[in-house]
């Protein structure tokens, strides 16, 4: 068995590798860089299974970041159990091979309860009285403490939000350094999010990411120093790319004007009620699942959605087996927005009945992705005054609501999940291994780890 390492750089694609990322455009002058042709949807956690099942997601079952539950009625997103992956993960095909093989899984997705040998995922604690305290989970429980009392609380405020920064990267690096020198696991997988946020927020645009793109090559030249150093293979790599978007698309406010969204109020302000609704939109980035009550009304929503200017295309049935989405946490019509659009989840019309969720950071329960979480109001001047009041209450004990979340979903100017890019976005796999066609596709990354680490791309 050979020691391999995979780390992945969100947001990574040949964009914006250049001048101000001189160690990983050093690392591919030594290796090969091969496109990976973008999974359907091209998101965080239909990627990764895809990665490490080598499967496509009418198997593995991961349609996106989050879903319709039809048993519960509850629209769930960033959920963490590793049984939602419904298939072999490359770390138990690897130990049945080789029960000498063991494995690292640091911050991929779905992280918990896995079955590798050590795994660390973010996992805040939510007190009784609403505090919510950074802190993460591992695999053994033992693990949790041994890095935080080494290096210090995760920071999970770092992780996501308007202080998202390197930060919480170097602590994810950092850790998993500190595992492999502890354990010198044969693979090891390694989630860089840092690009996530400043391509997110201003596309690709140099003035405003070089900064960022410098922070990244700077861990990512630590990160393979290290394991170069221990005689492991590296592969870098990317779950998507980030291209410009101008043009947000407010769904569930069109279906709301055909009288299709179901509204609930409670103490004055609106609430999505999806289990009522005859048809709703679950919105991530540039990909949205929309799932329809009455069946017989399908071809009804689907009318509507082709007036709807900005979408690329519509699937049905039909259209969900082509795409291989064809499960049934998939919305009953999955549609994908043109590459200069994207989703929001907003419902509401008047933006003082807007939920209290939508000012905050509050990933599980709005009802779909919203990157605008990543800025503070920029219209309030006093906004950073007003966080801080927030914050000294949460040190005084007192309950509080960190509502400094802006509701213009025109401040976000980059995106994913389109298939409709050019190359130049696409996600990207750098390693040693030459590919002569130049694209591989996105469940094809499985058998280039099992070949890092077994020297056949065949598991059999």
């Amino acid at each position: 068995m050979k020691k391999t390492v995979v780390i992945d750089i969100v947001g990574l694609s040949q964009s914006v590798i250049g001048e101000y990322t001189p160690f990983i455009e050093g690392f591919l002058k030594k290796n090969y860089l091969t496109h990976i042709k973008p999974v359907f949807p091209a998101v965080t956690t239909t990627s990764q299974a895809c990665y490490i099942t080598g499967k496509n997601p009418d198997e593995h079952g991961i349609v996106g970041n989050g879903w319709y539950d039809r048993q519960d009625n509850e629209v769930k997103f960033w959920k963490q159990s590793n049984a939602l992956i419904e298939n072999e993960k490359i770390w138990e095909r690897a130990k049945k091979k080789n029960p000498a093989f063991t494995s690292s899984v640091m911050f991929w997705w779905y992280n918990m309860y896995t079955s590798a040998d050590f795994s660390v995922t973010p996992r805040p604690q939510y007190h009784a009285d609403g505090v919510k305290a950074p802190d993460c989970y591992s695999h053994p429980g033992s693990l949790r403490d041994e890095l935080q009392k080494d290096l210090g609380t995760f920071p999970l405020f770092n992780f996501w939000g308007p202080n998202a920064n390197i930060k919480s990267s170097k602590w994810i690096a950092d850790a998993s350094v500190w595992v492999d020198k502890a354990h010198d696991p044969t693979l090891s997988l390694i989630y860089l999010p840092h690009l996530d946020y400043c391509l997110q927020k201003f596309g690709v645009d140099f003035s405003k990411i070089h900064k960022e793109l410098k922070e990244v090559d700077e861990l990512v030249e630590m990160l393979v120093n290290h394991y170069q150093s221990k005689g492991a293979n590296v592969i870098l790599l990317s779950e998507y790319g980030i291209n410009d978007v101008s043009k947000p698309i407010h769904l569930n406010r069109i279906f709301r004007e055909h009288g299709l969204i179901a509204i609930r109020e409670e103490k004055g302000l609106e609430l999505l009620d999806a289990g009522a609704s005859e048809a709703f939109a679950s919105a991530d980035h540039q990909i949205a699942h929309i799932y329809v009550k009455d069946k017989s009304r399908i071809e009804e929503v689907k009318k509507i959605l082709d007036t709807v200017e900005g979408i690329a295309f519509i699937l049905d049935e039909d259209g969900k087996k082509k795409f291989k989405l064809n499960h049934e946490r998939a919305g009953d019509i999955v549609v994908m927005a043109k590459s200069d659009s994207w989703f929001t989840y907003y419902y509401w019309n008047d933006d003082s009945k807007a939920p209290d969720y939508a000012r905050l950071v509050d990933i599980h329960r709005k009802p779909g992705y919203d990157p605008v979480e990543m800025f503070m109001n920029p219209k309030n001047p006093f906004i950073k005054l007003r966080a801080a009041y927030k914050l000294a209450r949460k040190l005084l004990g007192f309950r509080y609501l960190m509502d400094v979340i802006p509701l213009d979903a025109t401040l976000v100017k980059g995106s994913h999940g389109s298939t409709q890019i050019g190359k130049e976005y696409y996600p990207v796999l750098i390693s040693d291994q030459k590919f002569t066609e130049g694209e591989i596709e996105a469940i094809d990354v499985y058998g280039i780890i099992w070949k890092s680490v077994f020297g056949s791309e065949n598991p059999d």
